[in-house]
């Protein structure tokens, strides 16, 4: 049996997500009589009879036989819609619609939102919404946008392509081909982009044919289920409702849950069970945050559903976990394997918790693709054990002496000793937002160490000291030289080529002003204490600095990033010429 396609609708607040589905919920219950609509998580299962009811003759334009029974809408807030909409290796989610305000473009929660389904390699369109606050819109008693606009005067015409041509270049600029849906030549390759309205509806028809099309020409082998199989779904949100204890909503994707069924899902612990004591669906648009009195009782349900589950153990379920019938064979390999690949780990780097299984998958595999190692991952509140590992981290790596919290919050005690031990928590409830807090984190972090290892380490310099330049021959002596590589800064010891050590440089000049540093190509004057010119040191005497071992280490291993190719060529060349010395010794 083909199964619906599963829709999730994403985008920033306030550009018209929910207003977007009421649209549609509304405009399919003026269609009821083709056939009915049910919503249950937030979401709205609409049938094909009423996609072709609504969207008439343009559905046969895109050329296909349309066999998929409907579509399911998933209705649920930000990055929960999208990041507990899991099954392992990716998303449960088929299709995703991005609202965009087409007045505002791209707003936080719109990066946010391309940010997942880059990741998680998910087709979407773009719904341009709020055409109709478009000066000059006139609004048409059509739910069509191609029979809209062509009532439409040519400067409201003008603004709307202005519009789209901004949206264009903004989902080009993160990696998006796109085009308005009647000029895309490669639906493989092109994002289409639905301008319509919320309010008024002109749009709608277009919306509903695409993600009916796309679907179905594109994900139809993905939408394959054996219904009389062992359910499988993705648990959205557990809770507790009064009259029938710990509750769970459910997306199920594939096969058929039965009342008095076992299912397993993971747990903190590891797998844990629960008997479904009862399976429920909201009454005709009621959502699920209504009470139970809202809620009619089912016997079996079939994918794809949104179902809300009850029965006693599911209070320790992992909001994003895979859900399973224990008809399944294999249920409990795969729930342990879904563990272990959630909650793999480094052996060092960043500590990190959030507050679902969904979160932590997607900030984990974000954070990966950024090369950032994981030393401890975990759900809820950032505790004190928490700042103390990420504490002890910064004796191996400094940059990964750091907490990211996702959308969850910070025990007082945790607060007190990350004071304390100086450690930095990074707090979000936007996911692409805490990646880019923690790269500026790590960039200011960097800045900091590379400024405190320019002051305190000595860089390979060599300098030739010039003929006919000496102005001073003791107490102290002062001479001229020309910096032929590296660099030279006051208090550098000298050596000769032969590796003694010839005195420290006490200043620097350059033109009688002071010069706190001089590179390769400077012509200076220097002073040196303790060395007579002629005896020491001599015209046309090439001078290095002298650097001590663990100098030499840190540069070569720690802070290579500092150091030009000639510079570590000059950093052999100084080594050489003490080991040199040594043996003399």
């Amino acid at each position: 049996m083909i199964r619906q396609p599963i829709i999730v609708v994403m985008g920033h607040v306030d550009h018209g997500k929910t207003s977007l589905l009421d649209k549609i919920r509304n405009t399919a219950i003026t269609n009821k009589e083709a056939g009915g609509i049910t919503q249950h998580i937030g979401a709205s299962e609409v049938p094909i009879e009423i996609i072709e009811k609504i969207c008439g003759p343009l559905l046969k334009k895109m050329g296909a036989k349309i066999t998929i029974p409907g579509l399911l809408f998933i209705d649920t807030p930000g990055h929960e819609a999208f990041t507990n909409l899991r099954k392992r290796g990716g998303s449960v989610a088929d299709l995703a619609i991005l609202v965009v305000d087409i007045s505002k473009n791209f707003e936080p929660q719109t990066y946010e939102a391309i940010e997942i389904l880059k990741e998680y390699k998910t087709p979407f369109i773009v719904a341009a919404n709020k055409i109709d606050l478009m000066t000059g819109w006139i609004k048409q008693n059509t739910t069509s946008f191609t029979e809209s606009i062509a009532k439409q005067r040519p400067m409201v015409v003008e603004q709307l392509e202005t519009k789209l041509y901004e949206l264009v270049g903004k989902l080009s600029e993160v990696g998006f081909s796109s085009e308005r849906f009647d000029r895309v030549k490669d639906f493989k390759n092109e994002v289409v982009i639905v301008p319509l309205s919320a309010r008024t509806g002109e749009g709608i028809a277009e919306l509903l044919m695409y993600a009916t099309g796309l679907s179905q020409r594109f994900l139809e082998a993905n939408l394959n289920i054996e219904v009389n199989g062992p359910g499988k779904g993705s648990i959205i949100e557990k809770k507790e409702e009064r009259g029938l204890g710990s509750t769970a909503d459910v997306i199920l994707y594939s096969g058929t849950l039965k009342v008095n069924d076992t299912i397993a899902f993971a747990t903190e612990k590891g797998i844990g069970k629960a008997k479904i004591k009862a399976l429920l669906k909201p009454k005709a648009l009621q959502e699920l945050r209504e009470s139970s009195s809202k809620f009619y009782y089912i016997d079996s349900v079939s994918a794809a559903a949104g179902i809300k589950i009850s029965g006693s153990g599911l209070e320790e379920a992992l909001s994003g976990s895979l859900v399973l019938s224990t008809d399944n064979e294999d249920y409990e390999k795969e729930i342990s394997a879904e563990l272990k690949e959630v909650f793999e780990t480094d052996k060092n780097g960043i500590i990190l918790k959030t507050d679902t299984i969904g979160t932590l998958e997607a900030i984990s595999r974000l954070l990966k693709n950024e090369n950032v190692n994981i030393g401890r991952k975990g759900l809820g509140n950032v505790n004190k054990r928490d700042i103390v590992d990420a504490f002890s981290m910064r004796s191996i790596d400094p940059y990964s002496a750091v907490v990211l919290a996702f959308n969850v919050n910070i025990d007082d005690e945790a607060k007190m000793e990350s004071e304390t031990a100086a450690v930095d928590i990074i707090n979000s409830s936007i996911i692409y937002k805490i990646i880019d807090d923690y790269k500026a984190w790590l960039d200011s972090a960097k800045k900091k160490e590379r400024d405190s290892a320019e002051k305190a380490l000595v860089f390979p310099g060599e300098a030739l000291i010039l003929p006919n330049s000496c102005f001073r021959m003791s107490h102290p002596a002062v001479f001229g030289i020309d910096i032929t590589r590296g660099k030279i800064k006051p208090s550098y010891l000298m050596m000769n080529g032969n590796g003694e050590i010839v005195g420290r440089i006490k200043e620097m000049q350059n033109n009688g002003a002071p010069v706190q540093e001089a590179k390769k190509g400077d012509s200076i004057a220097v002073s040196m204490e303790d060395v007579t010119f002629g005896r020491q040191i001599k015209e046309n005497e090439t001078l290095y600095t002298f650097m001590n071992d663990e100098n030499e280490r840190l540069l070569r291993y720690k802070f290579d990033y500092l150091l030009t190719d000639e510079d570590r060529e000059l950093n052999d060349e100084i080594s050489a010429i003490k080991r040199k010395n040594r043996k003399v010794g």
